[in-house]
């Protein structure tokens, strides 16, 4: 069904005024702990949030190191479209390299920013007021003569004495500043607080309304995104954000989860964002992979919960009318559709609703006898999958199982030191034996390649996940895999105590489903 923005049907709609959307995740969001990225993957990285039609990607902070400048330089380079900015502190060598990295920029941005707060100015800085004010004045105007779009961080506003704030602000428009950004630097502001400090700026320094009022909040308490909505309603048009809410310590404003309220309230903010939404969960699962950071399963909009439904009560409302429990549709940041988890809560509506996916009509009595030992069953397992399912039917009189398109048959792997690992996989398609030898970047790679080979897929592996289901070294392995092909999202599993085996049986029953 169609989904109206404001989870509500309405007649004419408000026409929205635009909000930019500035994306720091390749300089901010890189900066959280173990989320270092390579010049390759900053530029695919960057391609995708092209893609997804971000107005600003922040590349990097060039002076950094010599990768950082080499990553900016090359995205400067590639990406046409979107705003490309360089990081840079109020002091001419910053900015010097920040312009250098930016040279072949279709659209070059320099962002320099300097701490307002007496905190920082005391124990950081060690600068009087009127010394930061000057060096914000010299550092904007020295970056104007490189290029006109130059936007101004006065870094810890949220925690700055606002007349000073306001004076800062006002000498960085007059150096030519065509963006001041006011950052809430450690996510120690709550809405109310952040809403009035920008309904301030608005009212009270010169020259406000010629230039674009951003703002970058970080997440310390949980408020980074609550904190940029509320600055928007109050006047900023500028919103810094992260791919997942990556950034320092506890990261920073989440760009998916801004843009689908802006998105699905539209009717309540009129607000547009100009995002290509249906790119959104591309953009997370690239910028997961690339940085290995997992995104929480309960994380709101791009978290692999934040579709499913477990409970008996939500599944069966969900299966009459989707708006019953959904304010948006999965389809619309970009995901085939949402997911009706069976588990211990799970009522037989949403397990008769699977078994007819899976190609089974079971009459009454049959539906009710499945269901009591699928509740014995989901009283020992946390989710029940599709092969736990077709075991069940196994012992319900006149129903037949489907059989598998695809049985391991053997495998052999090799691997060691100086030696590229290869896999020689033998599976039963249809009744004949097809082997492949496939090598990789390690024993499961090579697994993986041979098993493709010998299937024909062309899905996608999004994820794996290997846990050990007891303690020791000879514990039991189970593998999870999430594949992807032609927008059908399935997952697979196995265990064994053989880790590559158990790899080898996850992803062979991901491809069974896809057949399926």
């Amino acid at each position: 069904m169609a989904f109206a923005n404001d989870g509500i049907f309405f007649g004419d709609m408000v026409m929205a005024e635009k909000v930019i959307f500035f994306d720091t995740t390749l300089r901010d969001g890189e900066q959280s702990p173990g989320a270092s990225l390579n010049i390759e993957e900053k530029l695919k990285i960057a391609r995708q949030l092209a893609k997804l039609k971000v107005d600003i990607i922040e590349a990097g902070f060039p002076i950094a190191s010599p990768g950082d400048f080499e990553a900016v330089k090359l995205i400067s380079k590639e990406i046409k479209g979107p705003v490309i900015c360089g990081l840079a502190r109020t002091t001419q060598k910053d900015i010097d390299r920040a312009h250098e990295a930016l040279r072949e920029a279709e659209k070059p941005r320099i962002h320099t920013f300097i701490a307002t707060s007496d905190i920082h100015l005391k124990h950081k800085l060690k600068m009087s007021r009127n010394e930061v004010i000057k060096t914000a004045y010299e550092a904007v105007k020295y970056a104007k003569k490189y290029v006109s779009d130059i936007e101004f961080s006065a870094e810890d506003a949220g925690r700055s004495d606002p007349v000073f704030l306001h004076e800062v602000i006002k000498t960085a428009i007059s150096a030519g500043a065509t963006t001041i950004n006011i950052p809430d630097t450690v996510g120690y502001i709550t809405p109310d607080e952040f809403g009035n400090i920008i309904r301030n700026i608005k009212e009270k320094v010169p020259g406000i309304n010629d230039i674009i009022l951003s703002v970058h909040c970080h997440n310390d308490l949980g408020l980074a995104v609550a904190n940029s909505i509320a600055a928007v309603q109050n006047g900023a048009r500028q919103i810094e954000c992260t791919i997942n809410g990556l950034g320092e310590r506890a990261g920073n404003a989440s760009l998916e989860e801004i843009v689908m309220i802006l998105e699905t309230r539209k009717n309540y903010f009129a607000l547009d964002t100009g995002i290509k939404v249906d790119e959104i969960y591309r953009t997370s699962r690239l910028v997961s992979n690339l940085t290995g950071i997992i995104v929480q399963p309960n994380k709101a909009i791009v978290g692999a919960n934040a579709f499913a439904h477990e409970a008996g009560i939500h599944q069966d409302g969900i299966l009459k009318e989707r708006s019953t429990y959904e304010i948006m549709s999965a389809e619309t940041i970009g995901l085939d559709r949402n997911r009706l988890v069976l588990g211990k809560h799970s009522g037989r509506h949403a397990l008769k609703s699977r078994l007819n996916e899976l190609g089974y009509e079971l009459a009454e009595n049959e539906l009710e006898k499945f269901y009591n030992n699928f509740k014995e069953l989901a009283d020992k397992k946390k989710e029940i999958f599709d092969d736990d399912l077709l075991s069940i039917l196994n012992i319900i009189e006149g129903v037949k199982t489907i059989p598998e398109a695809y049985k391991l048959v053997s495998m052999k792997v090799s691997c060691g030191t100086n030696e590229k690992p290869k896999a020689l996989v033998t599976l039963d398609v249809q009744g004949k034996n097809l082997s492949f030898e496939g090598s990789g970047d390690g024993p499961v790679d090579a697994v993986y390649h041979a098993i493709a080979e010998v299937t024909g897929t062309k899905s996608v592996l999004q994820a794996y996940i290997v846990k050990a289901i007891t303690g020791g070294t000879d514990a039991q392995g189970d593998v999870t895999v999430e594949v992807e092909e032609n927008n059908h999202t399935v997952f697979g599993r196995g265990v064994d105590t053989d880790i590559i085996l158990a790899s080898a049986k996850a992803y062979i029953n991901a491809l069974n489903k896809l057949v399926r």
